[in-house]
């Protein structure tokens, strides 16, 4: 998937690939520490800076607090209050291990501030607004999915799943296919792989409606306009939480808790798990009336980020 992404996004090639691919979270870590230390020992930064809350988050931040290199965390703060999610473990060790904490949120500022983080932080916005900004348009030009898959702007669902939380469990993903058959409207669904092998090991495969449309995985573009035209999504994914309040999209969050509490709080995403009447609740809720506020900023994160580090650093 990541080759699509730097063509679509005309991002240069990165100057080291890691190569270490899938597997269990110890190993993956481990394997990412051993390269990633080979890499600083090389080019010797003043400064590692990890986004997000991944393995290799985690990873870039041990190795760069063992060499004695600052850290730069951006997406710091953000909490779940859920440790058995891996993300909230990478994120709380990665912000304890930083030097700077750049914060999307304010949520997130008071997060660290309660776990007794004061220094080095700072509140800059979310770098996921800066980039929705400039590749909505984009999206909106070039990608031809909507036509393609003979959609309707505003008269389709999109549907994303893929942690482990539903996809191991046959009860949540039984329950969520059968909710989406009584949506009676139509439901496409970008498929991950790892949700493909659940659905055909629970066989429950040859049960999906046929209202719901199958496609294999997509582009970021492709995503962004098949989101941004939208009338629901529904998702247990975080990034797409996010990027659904950002388009003025209601999402309906196939999790029972988030670390994006402020998208809950006027009515524009809603916490579902795996119940089939809380999804088909919440996918017959009319648009909030209330609108979005600037809880991610301003679209200028990237800005600020830079303007920190010129000043700390």
């Amino acid at each position: 998937m990541s080759d699509i992404f730097f063509k679509e996004l005309d991002i240069p090639e990165p100057d080291y690939d890691l190569g270490i691919g899938s597997g269990d979270h110890g190993y993956q870590t481990g394997k990412m520490m051993i390269k990633i230390e080979k890499v600083l020992s090389d080019e010797k930064p003043d400064c590692v800076i990890v986004y997000g809350d991944t393995n290799s988050t985690l990873a870039g931040a041990l190795v760069a607090a063992k060499k004695n290199i600052k850290i730069a965390h951006v997406e710091a703060g953000l909490r779940s209050f859920d440790k058995s999610m891996p993300e909230e473990i990478n994120r709380k060790l990665t912000d304890h291990a930083s030097d700077i904490l750049f914060c999307p949120t304010h949520t997130a500022v008071k997060n660290l501030e309660h776990e007794g983080i004061l220094k080095g932080v700072y509140l800059v916005g979310d770098v996921m607004l800066d980039a929705l900004n400039f590749n909505r348009k984009i999206a909106k030009r070039n990608s031809k999915i909507i036509k393609n898959l003979e959609l309707e702007e505003g008269n389709y669902l999109v549907i994303t799943v893929h942690r482990p939380s539903n996809t191991d469990k046959k009860e949540n993903m039984e329950n969520i296919i059968e909710a989406l058959g009584k949506l009676k409207r139509k439901v496409v669904f970008p498929i991950h792989p790892r949700t493909r092998k659940s659905l055909i090991n629970f066989e429950l495969w040859e049960k999906i409606p046929e209202n719901v449309m199958i496609i294999p995985p997509i582009g970021y573009l492709d995503m962004l306009n098949l989101l941004q035209s939208a009338d629901k999504i529904l998702t247990d994914s975080g990034g797409v939480q996010k990027e659904a309040y950002m388009l003025g999209v209601q999402c309906i969050t196939l999790r029972d808790n988030t670390e994006w509490v402020e998208t809950l709080e006027d009515g524009w995403n809603s916490l579902v798990g795996a119940s089939k009447e809380k999804i088909l609740e919440a996918a017959n809720k009319p648009k909030p009336k209330k609108d979005k506020t600037n809880i991610f900023g301003n679209g200028d994160a990237s800005k600020n980020i830079c303007k920190y580090l010129q000043e700390i650093m």
